[in-house]
């Protein structure tokens, strides 16, 4: 990736120092109560307003990990292929490849549910600022930990009450700075009408993954159902399938899931010396794994074949992220931009007591618990879902028997019965790949606290990681969803009593995993959040309040214009790549293989079609899928992924390389109706 120059590093650094209007013009991942729409309409030539602002919140959604859009009255929604391959693999048959076959649901009853996904649409955003401040106030440590975990609990059941199609959670903004409560319309029955077969998306492979030109057809379609019939969205968003132009302006509506460009420089210290590098450490042995289990037959790369285009995918972001961090202009920046605000908050009687000095002092034992944290609470499993299933009902026998203000975070109530409705759905769980996870977990976890811990002692016993990991899968019925339900409606008892394995093993070591998350709490998280309030109140005195937030996977707006940009070679990338490209990149040779039905629908394919297109939208990962909207609020591409500039987008935002990639609408109706004989849902997106 292009490292930020010196100049581009230090105006994107002390961008946060300086007023709103100082900013890079297209910088900014804005609340959707605090956009800044003269700003917007100065710099774009555009008009939007309240109103415009308004119709989009409620066509956007937000899905598990990833964004979308209502598309149709009938609950179609848009997203990423990518974003919905769990919802495939889950409906395969054992040995099916229906990940390469991709799924084409031409009636409601060939639609596939999607075990787990849930679907959210934000109806409302309210400040509880001035509540958390006096909940907590004069309080520190565990005492400060709870009475905030108690009134974030209060306000969200106050929200929301018992009613189970919606969903309360009160979102945290500049770092502790705002506490606001976004109240979601909740679907859980949410069900797969479209996913290209795969080659489609992921042509290009590794080598075109946060590059362009792209020829990605990521796109899918899914639909929320209520009573077990589509749902009712006449508030969605429309599909325009015009021709995009470079030049025009566009903007996008999606939950970028996290940044760190608020973050003390001690924090980023952390990131760039510790997190990051044991991160990239961490997916290049799971890595290593995963590639000699897919060696050992079809049937294995077929099971891994997802799991490791996602692994890949993280360690060139980490990469990315880690390359940032390291250049030495761009963090001289922002040391500049934190020693400014310091002098002034300072100046200005604006900052009580000393919060930076307490966050490097948390610091502390954050690289204590650390390790113990991450691998007995965090990272637990390593990805397996029976593992997931395994916890969650023994947390909720638990947890249900203690009054609601008690519990842990997500088993509310409400929680409760949405995970009932979880556990409850059927999916395809390829066991030999989870005891692959459960097998890294447990010898990463003994590498790491050592072999003469005693929680590395309680959790083997006298097996090795590989025998243990492999003896809970094969002996597990976890699988079965019927088996699952009867252990959540049966209650603590049930669970108790139940002789299954994993179930055996979550309710031995989960005593240890609850001390370190409530240490964690405590010792980290409580001081850093405390301190963290502190900076953002000499930030807004300093600054005011015309800034944007950190990403929090909430709903944001970002604005800016189709364009290219000049790569750190010279090489003058383009706004759009089209048809024709694609033609011109295929080699026959993977990844650069035309996907069949495509390739054999080549002379239905108009060369000047445009495919794709970048933007100078300020995204990062979580906004996969996030609608790309014209000026008139129209949805004309899917958002997939950036660039390799963009990498950097965590920490600063260069206006002259940073893109968002997306495929277009025009390019999807096509593939509708000329690929895929999908003209029944191409119809629904043009209203018919």
């Amino acid at each position: 990736m292009r490292l930020l120059t010196l100049a581009a590093a230090s105006a994107s650094a002390l961008s946060l120092l300086l007023p709103a209007a100082a900013a890079q013009a297209d910088e900014g991942m804005w609340t959707f109560d605090q956009a800044p729409l003269a700003r917007i309409n100065a710099t774009l030539g555009t008009d939007i307003d309240q109103a415009w602002l308004d119709r989009v919140r409620l066509g956007a959604v937000r899905l598990a990990g990833c964004s979308a859009s209502l598309v149709s009255e009938q609950g179609l929604v848009l997203t990423n292929q990518h974003c919905i391959r769990s919802c495939v693999q889950a409906n395969a048959a054992p040995g099916q490849d229906l990940l390469s076959q991709g799924v084409f649901a031409r009636t409601r009853e060939e639609e596939l549910r999607c075990p787990g996904q849930v679907a959210e649409v934000l109806l409302e955003i309210v400040d509880v600022t001035e509540r958390l401040a006096e909940a907590t106030s004069g309080l520190e440590g565990a005492d400060y930990a709870a009475a905030r975990a108690r009134t974030l609990g209060e306000i969200e059941r106050e929200g929301c009450g018992t009613d189970q199609t919606l969903r309360c959670q009160v979102i945290s903004f500049y770092r502790g700075g705002q506490y606001k409560l976004y109240r979601f319309r909740r679907y859980s029955d949410v069900r797969l009408v479209f996913a290209p077969e795969h080659q489609a998306v992921v042509f290009g492979g590794d080598p075109d993954n946060f590059n362009f030109p792209r020829f990605a057809l990521d796109a899918a379609f899914l639909r929320v159902y209520e009573n077990d019939a589509p749902a009712s969205t006449p508030e969605h968003l429309t599909w325009n399938p015009e021709r995009i132009e470079a030049g025009q302006p566009v903007f996008v509506a999606g939950n970028p899931g996290s940044t760190s460009r608020l973050k003390t420089v001690d924090q980023l210290i952390v990131e760039r010396d510790w997190q990051i590098p044991a991160e990239l450490r961490r997916l290049a042995e799971l890595r290593g794994r995963v590639i000699r289990f897919a060696e050992e037959s079809p049937e294995n790369a077929r099971m891994t074949r997802d799991a490791l285009r996602s692994i890949e995918n993280n360690l060139k972001r980490y990469t990315g992220m880690h390359r940032a961090l390291a250049d030495r202009d761009f963090f001289a920046g922002l040391e500049e931009a934190e020693a400014s605000l310091r002098q002034q908050a300072a100046a200005g009687g604006h900052v009580q007591g000393d919060p930076w000095g307490e966050i490097e002092t948390a610091h502390d034992d954050y690289m204590r618990l650390y390790d113990r944290y991450y691998w007995l609470e965090g990272g637990a499993g390593q990805g397996s879902a029976l593992f997931s299933y395994a916890r969650a009902l023994v947390r909720a026998a638990l947890e249900r028997d203690r009054p609601e203000d008690q519990r842990l975070a997500g088993y509310s109530d409400a929680s409760l019965a949405a995970l009932g409705r979880t556990l409850a759905q059927a999916r395809n769980i390829d066991e030999p790949l989870e005891s692959l996870y459960l097998q890294f977990w447990l010898s990463k976890t003994r590498e790491a606290l050592g072999t003469d811990d005693a929680d590395v002692q309680a959790m083997l016993g006298r097996e090795s990681p590989e025998a243990l990991g492999a003896r809970l899968i094969e002996g597990t019925t976890l699988g079965d969803p019927a088996v699952r339900s009867a252990l959540f409606e049966g209650g603590r008892a049930a669970v108790e009593a139940s002789e299954d394995p994993l179930i055996r093993f979550v309710l031995a070591t989960d005593p240890m995993a609850r001390v370190v998350r409530n240490e964690w709490r405590t010792e980290v998280e409580a001081p850093i959040d405390r301190a963290g309030e502190r900076i953002a109140a000499a930030r807004f005195a300093v600054l005011g309040t015309d800034t944007y937030p950190d990403a929090t996977f909430s709903l944001r707006l970002s604005y800016g214009r189709v364009a290219g940009w000049t790569s750190a070679s010279g090489r003058e990338v383009p706004a759009v790549t089209t048809v024709a490209g694609l033609w011109e990149r295929a080699t026959g040779a993977p990844p650069f293989n035309v996907a069949p039905v495509l390739a054999s629908a080549r002379a239905r394919l108009p060369e000047d079609v445009v495919y794709t297109v970048a933007t100078t939208n300020d995204i990062v990962g979580g906004n996969s899928g996030s609608p790309l909207l014209n000026a008139e609020g129209q949805v004309i591409a899917a958002v997939f992924d950036g660039n390799l500039e963009s990498l950097g987008g965590a920490y600063g935002y260069d206006g002259e390389v940073n893109r968002a990639v997306a495929v277009s609408a025009e390019m999807v109706t096509l593939a509708l109706r000329e690929v895929y004989d999908m003209d029944g849902l191409a119809d629904e997106l043009a209203g018919r």
